[in-house]
């Protein structure tokens, strides 16, 4: 049997940018870790169908809102903080929705609306058709932003 012969965008697994890995499916992107918008914006763009389009939404809402953000991939996540103050967002792709987790969710007002099994935690659930209010996430992004985040 002949060796199997990976093509993601036209070019063979061998001249696969580190940074960008394909997803394979509607889950999420396999993206290596990695600081700083070059990881962040390569696992947005492996991001499947809508969600990438979601996806960059969101980036560009977190730097308008928070625009010395820290950026990181971790986990096949994209993390984003405040430099000694640990990060304070994260999201990851679900089948069917973008999973947003605010570390210190629990002390937002208000309340973003999914429960954690992490007390402090709360989520926000990014649907294909329904576009979370835009000036709630920003005063989510900026009070999530002023709190103790998690750290690594």
């Amino acid at each position: 049997m002949g060796a199997r012969i990976m093509v993601w965008r036209g070019k063979e697994e061998s001249e696969w940018p580190t940074t960008c890995l394909p997803n394979r499916g509607s889950g999420n992107p396999q993206i290596p870790k990695g600081d700083g918008d070059a990881p962040v914006q390569g696992y947005i763009a492996a991001m499947p169908g809508w969600k990438s389009e979601a996806g960059r939404w969101l980036d560009d809402l977190i730097v308008r809102a928070m625009p010395n953000a820290r950026k990181a991939v971790k986990w096949n996540s994209p993390f984003y903080g405040v430099e000694g103050n640990g990060w304070f967002l994260s999201y990851h792709c679900m089948t069917r929705y973008i999973k947003l987790a605010f570390f210190s969710g629990a002390r937002l007002d208000p309340l973003p609306p999914v429960t954690s099994k992490n007390a402090d935690t709360r989520y926000v659930h990014i649907f294909e058709d329904e576009r979370p209010d835009e000036a709630l996430m920003v005063s989510w992004i900026r009070q999530a932003a002023g709190l103790p985040g998690w750290m690594s």
